[in-house]
Order: C-alpha cells, then structure tokens, then sequence
C-alpha cells in the first residue's frame, strides 16, 4: 500500500449514497474511524432513554445541520467494525430525498471532521480490508448498472463471489504445479519430487479447460452486459422509422410519405422481450443517389449491419407483385442484402400487413425467417421482439448460477490461457523444469490480478475512477 493509501486510510470520509435527484429516501454514508463520534454529535435522538447506538438498530431522531439547527427528521444506524460494508466504522443517515436536505447532512458531517469521498471509495475500503475480492467489487457496479433482470442474476452471482472461488480454485491447481517444479528444481536427485509428465499435462489441460468455461460465460453474457446490436436495414419508405418507433414506443424516428428521410443512423437503446437492444434504424437503400450525404448513410448502415447479432431486413408489403407465380421477387435488393449478410442472423419484416398481407403461406424469405407486422398500428410486434430475442441469444440464456466475467475480466482470462498454451509447448519440445515455470508463474499473475492479489495501484484507480460517489 503506498503512503497516499495509508492516509487515506486513517481519515473519515462521508458522501450521499442515493442516486441524484428527489426521492422519497435518501442516504448519508460516514465510513472510518471517526463515524461513530461524527454521527453522535450530529444526531439528538427521540428516546429520552438513548444514550449510545446500539450497532446495526435503527434509531429515531433529528440530525443537525453544520451550524447545530435541525435540518431533519431520520433514520440512523451505525455498524462497528469489521461488521460494516467497508470494514470500518460505518455509519448511515435515512433522511428525506431532497437535494438540499441531502447537501445540508452531508455538509454537517464534513464540517465534523470527515472528507468528501472518491468515487468508488467505500467499496476500494471493503476490498483493501479484505471484505471482498475486486471481483466482488467489480460486480457492485455491474449490479448497479446492470441493465436488465438477467444481469442483476449474473452481476449477484459474481458479487456471491463465485468467479472469484472458481479463479482461486483454477490458480490454486497452477500453484501446485509451480511448487512441484521448485521441489524437482531443488531436490533433482530425488525422483519421488518431480511429477510425471502425464500428470503435469492433464492438470495444466483441465486449468485451461476451466478457463475457457469463463470465457465461454463472458460470451454467453455480453447480450445481457452490452445490449444486442440489432441493425433495421431496407428500402426506402419500407416502414423502418415507424418499426422503431413502434419498438420505443414513442416518436422518435421522423415518419413521413416523403421516402429518405431518414439519412443517417438513429440508435437507442430499449428492450425486446425483457433483452436489452441496441436498436439502429439505418437510412433507406436506394440503388441510384445523387445526395452524398444519404450515400454515406447507407455505407454506414451497411457497416454496422455487419457487425449486428441481428437485423430486421424490412419490406414494404404493398409493393410486392401479386399478379406474378412469384409476388416477392420484386424485393430483389433486400434479397441480396440476406445473402450477403446471412440469413442466419436476419429476420425479414413483412411491414404493412394490415394492408398487404403476406402472400400465400411464405414463411422463409431467402433462408431469413418472414413475420407479418404493422408497425402503424403496432401488429404482431410482440411476435417480432420475442423472435429478435430468440436469434440474439440462439439458446444461449444464462442460467441460475452461470459466471459471467467482465471485459477486464476475461482479458486476464485469455492472457493466463495463452501462457498455457506456452507451457505446453515447452513441455512438448522437453524445455527445463525451470523455464516452464515461468509460463506457470505468468498464468497465475494473470489469474491472481483477477481478484486483486496482485493488483496494482493503477489497475485499481481505473476501476474504482468508474464508480459512482458514495458507493
């Protein structure tokens, strides 16, 4: 810990711990060794029979504001170390959810002897005082922000600390290796030290194993971390604009008769069946144009298209050709576009069924799925989120108990599997005990950084610098 850290850690800090903005609620958070005196002479209690706090019990009253006046009427609780969030002396104040009540408790507490804390400091206390793994920590945030049902299971899931066991468990079978080598290494005349070579390569094989189930679970749960980027793409006036529109629930895309207007891309984010989207409407295609600006739309739409888990291939129902033994034939360009993209990821959008509907019993356009909708009057978009979803996660749900490891996460994950990938190199070409430790030691840094054993100090300010004040 360096000298800056050990200061820090002797003083009292003290922030709102609410989300801005007014609410019914809102809370105070004092941690450090002074939390108990600072919330003592800031609290007159209701009960003439008070006259300590009683830990982790909520006690009735009115807290002053810096100048000794009551400023309101709260909740308090005060939780003595180690059995508080941070480890330290912590104390909470449960006050009204107003802006100014909040600023004026929180403006006592400081004048009283405590520091505005860092983002992210309560949370960098709990896990230097050994509450929490920064796994644990990492998933606080992701909880925070997680945006849908299934993160919050995964982000729990993390915060319960079951990647940090599972990391512990992988490096704790790596560690075992490493100090076989440090015996063969020492102790090269006793046969009974050094481990056989099957051995060593079926432990070093079920380690990487394991890590590459992590890594599998970070894919499986980027939809649910990152939102699904699903690209509209289509003729112009196809009904791109009113489907967004539609899926938000509000005007958000200009709609008019008029075809092109929309030029470049409009992105939001919203969800689709309970999945978080990331939904794009691209600008109409359009085989002949002169407008550069709409040109580069279309390039850019084509851009993200390819990179998109899904796209919604929109076609306007009225133009097909019912006269003809082959009335889609007439969507000859979003054709090409399933083609090229893959009908694998492409869902096609029969738009304006309610007008045109969907011709004899077609069910498949160009390999892509074919659903009937009317995003005028919002038909069959139930039907069409629900499908969205299906090709986005392609049975790739994540289950109770799944380990969902972050970006930061699994860059350390595939780092310690590519010096695995070393080691066994090594061990192939016959490479001396001592230098195959170093492919070892390599993959058990990588792995330790992930639950902070070996964390430097940058590391940890770039993680805690994206937390929220007061948590």
């Amino acid at each position: 810990m360096s000298e800056a850290e050990r200061k820090d850690a002797t003083d009292t800090i003290a922030a709102v711990a609410t989300a801005p903005g007014v609410g019914g609620v809102g809370i105070i958070r004092i941690s450090g060794p002074a939390a108990h005196d600072i919330l003592l002479s800031m609290f007159r209690p209701s009960s003439p029979s008070f006259t300590d706090f009683t830990p982790r019990m909520l006690h009735h009253g009115h807290v002053l504001d810096a100048e000794g006046r009551e400023a309101d009427d709260a909740l308090v609780v005060f939780f003595k170390a180690p059995h508080s969030f941070t480890g330290e002396d912590c104390a909470e104040i449960q006050g009204h959810g107003g802006p100014a009540v909040l600023a004026a408790l929180l403006d006592s507490a400081l004048s009283r002897g405590a520091r505005m804390a860092d983002r992210g400091e309560f949370t960098r206390r709990a896990f230097l005082n050994g509450r929490m793994d920064l796994s644990q920590a990492e998933a606080v945030a992701e909880l925070i922000a997680a945006p849908s049902r299934e993160g919050v299971h995964l982000a729990a899931a993390k915060l319960d600390g079951l990647l940090g066991r599972r990391v512990e468990e992988l490096r704790g079978r790596l560690e075992y290796l490493r100090q076989r080598i440090c015996l063969a290494i020492d102790f090269p005349d006793e046969e009974g030290e050094c481990l056989p070579p099957q051995e060593f390569t079926a432990i070093t094989q079920e380690v990487a194993d394991g890590i590459r189930a992590l890594l599998a679970g970070y894919e499986r749960a980027r939809c649910w971390r990152e939102g699904a980027l699903v690209v509209m793409a289509g003729q112009v006036n196809a009904g791109k604009s009113s489907l967004m529109n539609a899926f938000l629930g509000r005007e958000r895309a200009i709609v008019t008769e008029k075809p092109g207007t929309t030029r470049d891309y409009l992105e939001e984010e919203t969800m689709l069946s309970g999945l978080p989207v990331r939904l794009v409407d691209t600008a109409g295609l359009r085989e002949h144009s002169e407008d550069s600006i709409e040109l580069e739309g279309m390039r850019r739409g084509r851009e993200l298209a390819k990179s998109a888990r899904c796209i919604l291939v929109v076609l306007d129902g009225t133009r097909a050709d019912r006269t003809s033994d082959a009335p889609l034939s007439v969507f000859e360009a979003e054709g090409k576009l399933v083609e090229e993209l893959g009908a694998e990821r492409c869902l096609a959008v029969w738009n304006k069924a309610d007008a045109a509907p969907l011709p004899g019993k077609a069910t498949l356009f160009h390999g892509a799925p074919l659903l009937p909708i009317s995003a005028k009057k919002g038909e069959g978009i139930d039907e069409l989120s629900s499908a969205v979803r299906a090709l986005c996660l392609k049975d790739e749900d994540p289950e109770e108990g799944d380990i969902a490891p972050n970006l930061r996460q699994a860059s350390q994950l595939r780092r310690a599997l590519e010096a695995l990938d070393e080691l066994k190199r090594a061990i192939a070409l016959s490479v001396p005990p001592d230098l195959c430790s170093i492919h070892l030691e390599t993959a058990c840094a990588f792995l330790a950084d992930i639950t902070g054993l070996n964390s430097t100090e940058d590391t940890l300010n770039a993680i805690f610098s994206t937390f929220c004040i007061g948590k």
